[in-house]
């Protein structure tokens, strides 16, 4: 028995998402991957290549990272008050909420699962992590810390940003 797979047909937004060229967004552009390789992105549902996305590997770390810590050092988010590091995180949750049928969309083909799964649990999740982590940008405290070997004395922490990582995510072939 042959069973067929038929194509959901995308929304305007999901599908001028896959039409157009995409690229990687180091130090406030998108570009391409210096290599110029792409990599193709596949329908796990249809094995269908649904677009060709950007092969970023340790030249593009590379100025990513270069990139990041001119921001950090030099830039406005390392003197943004806490409360409005809060607030902007907070944003972007409700950004990918305003959005959440297309991100839901787009999980779903890339993945190969239907799209409401994706909503509720990929997307939702997501927008909930936001708001979550949002909080903790008010709540990252010193604290003192009696000692009282030899004499008495106290220990401080103080957190603060630790800078930038830069990130090479490998995806899995089947």
């Amino acid at each position: 028995m042959t069973v067929a797979i038929q194509k959901p047909s995308l929304s305007p937004a999901a599908a001028k998402f896959l039409a157009k060229e995409l690229k990687l967004f180091i130090n406030g552009e998108w570009v391409a991957a210096k290599s110029g390789k792409t990599f193709p992105v596949e329908d796990p549902a249809t094995e269908e290549t649904i677009a060709h996305a950007p092969a970023g590997d340790k030249a593009d770390i590379d100025l990513a990272v270069e990139a990041g810590r001119r921001a950090f050092e030099t830039g406005p988010w390392s003197k943004v008050s806490p409360a409005e590091r809060s607030r902007l995180v907070w944003r972007l949750g409700d950004l990918l909420e305003q959005h959440i049928d297309e991100f839901a969309e787009l999980e779903a083909l890339d993945n190969g699962k239907p799209v409401t799964n994706a909503r509720q649990g990929d997307v939702r999740g997501s927008i909930e992590m936001f708001r979550y982590m949002a909080g903790w940008a008010t709540r990252l405290n010193g604290e003192t810390i009696p000692v009282s070997s030899p004499g008495n004395w106290h220990a401080y922490t103080l957190r603060g940003p630790v800078g930038v990582v830069g990130q090479i995510i490998l995806g899995t072939s089947r």
